[in-house]
C-alpha cells in the first residue's frame, strides 16, 4: 500500500504534492501520471496547472 499523499500551501506560491498522482480530464480519461508536482495557485503559470514560478514575479500573496 503507497503512503497517503500530502498537499502542502507554499507561503505566496504553489501547492506542492508529495507522491504520485493522475491528473485527469473532465471526463475521467488518464492524461499523466506525475510524482511530487507543484500546481499553480496564482493564475499566472504558463505551464497550467503545474507551477513554473510565475507567481514571484506577479507578486502573489496568498
Amino acid at each position: 500500500m503507497e503512503d497517503k499523499v500530502k498537499v502542502f500551501a507554499k507561503p505566496n506560491g504553489s501547492l506542492k504534492v508529495t507522491g504520485k498522482v493522475d491528473i485527469v480530464d473532465a471526463d475521467g480519461n488518464l492524461i499523466e501520471t506525475v510524482e511530487n508536482p507543484s500546481f499553480c495557485r496564482c493564475g499566472h503559470s504558463k505551464e497550467k496547472p503545474f507551477c513554473d514560478g510565475s507567481h514571484r514575479d506577479a507578486g502573489f500573496v496568498s
